[in-house]
């Protein structure tokens, strides 16, 4: 089982950053810049111009969308990004449309946004004065739940994340589980057919997609040209990470690096940039933002870091095996991913991973 000790560590760490991001108890939650760009009524063309980029439209009239971000819904100290409520009179129908920025990979976000949409339409149905039990039929708008990806792994410029992945991977460990009791050593080939076949015999009732769009510069030419904000977002974002990445060695690059990369992002930001003058504007609280971001960023891979540390360490004094077993457990607990994506990220070749994930089973089952 995972080492105790460690793993109350990371947890630790991570109650210690989100602390650090909310920034103490008695200020408000922070939000990104994404929503800060595109989640004020100041800013609503640039909402609107959002929107037709992603469904290949022209609207330009500001009324048909309504921003209804929920204030009070948070992550990692941040709050959710936005979602806009668009009008029937846009496609014939009204839809919810959550837009969210990550920095950083999440393959759980299809239940992160399921349990905010949930809140959404509680929200859209009071609001509205409708009755939901009544014996009428609810008209209510279409869901659209949409991720803007711009962190640094290489991620196709559109991916669709689905809840029956994370229901396949509950079948999975159970499947795993039960060949481990009975001593059967089997493949992952074998393993995922039988998950397939089980999955399919129980028909969920619910299923949830999020579209990824891959947001980072050179990635959707045809979206980011169609709104020429998130392009600008996307160029200020590459450029602050490129300053950072060619930018001379500070004392403590995770405060001051990052505040020079941001400085020197905005000051070469063209002129003919729409979103220049905002964030001029607003200079302060963007670096702020950014800021934040970063942190969060930093995070993730601090968390990957001790990972791999924990198993070269460890390595010296037991069997590879043990230590590798403990290792991507922690890894698993600390970030909420699958053994499949730990496996990817600490390099482990395909030949070692059907008997690691069995054993992986059996370390959970005895915990």
């Amino acid at each position: 089982m995972p080492d105790k000790k460690t793993y109350e560590e990371l947890q630790n760490r991570i109650l210690e950053l989100e602390a650090l991001l909310k920034g103490g108890s008695n200020r408000e939650y922070k939000s990104r810049l994404f929503s800060f760009l595109f989640g004020r009524e100041e800013n609503k063309k640039w909402t609107l111009s959002l929107y037709n980029a992603i469904h290949g439209s022209s609207h330009n009239d500001v009324s048909d969308i309504t921003i209804n971000t929920m204030e009070d819904v948070v992550y990692m100290g941040m709050k959710n990004d936005l979602s806009i409520l668009v009008s029937e009179t846009v496609s014939l129908y009204r839809s919810i449309e959550l837009y969210e920025q990550q920095s950083s990979y999440n393959p759980n976000m299809p239940v992160r946004e399921f349990m905010y949409a949930g809140k959404l339409y509680d929200q859209f149905i009071h609001s509205t004065k409708l009755n939901r039990y009544g014996r009428k039929l609810l008209p209510l708008p279409l869901p659209k739940l949409i991720v803007f990806y711009n962190g640094e792994d290489d991620k196709a410029d559109e991916t669709i994340l689905c809840l029956s992945h994370a229901f396949k991977e509950e079948i999975r460990r159970n499947v795993v589980r039960r060949h481990t009791k009975m001593n059967e050593k089997t493949d992952e080939h074998r393993i995922m057919s039988e998950v397939n076949q089980i999955f399919q015999e129980a028909d969920p009732d619910i299923e949830v997609k999020v579209r990824m769009i891959n947001i980072n510069y050179g990635h959707n030419q045809t979206i980011l040209s169609a709104c020429r904000p998130l392009a600008e977002y996307a160029w200020f974002v590459a450029q602050t990470r490129n300053n950072l990445s060619t930018g001379s060695e500070q004392t403590n690059p995770m405060q001051m690096g990052i505040r020079d990369a941001i400085d020197k992002a905005i000051n070469e930001m063209p002129e003919a940039f729409e979103i220049k003058k905002f964030i001029m504007a607003n200079r302060s609280e963007v670096k702020d933002m950014c800021l934040t971001e970063y942190n969060e960023a930093e995070t993730m891979e601090m968390l990957l870091q001790e990972g791999r540390q924990e198993g070269l360490q460890k390595g010296r004094q037991e069997g590879r095996q043990e230590t590798m077993i403990r290792n991507l457990k922690n890894l698993m607990d600390s970030t909420g991913w699958t053994a499949e994506k730990a496996m990817d990220t600490l390099k482990i070749p395909p030949e070692q991973r059907s008997t690691l994930s069995l054993d992986l089973s059996i370390t959970s089952n005895t915990k």
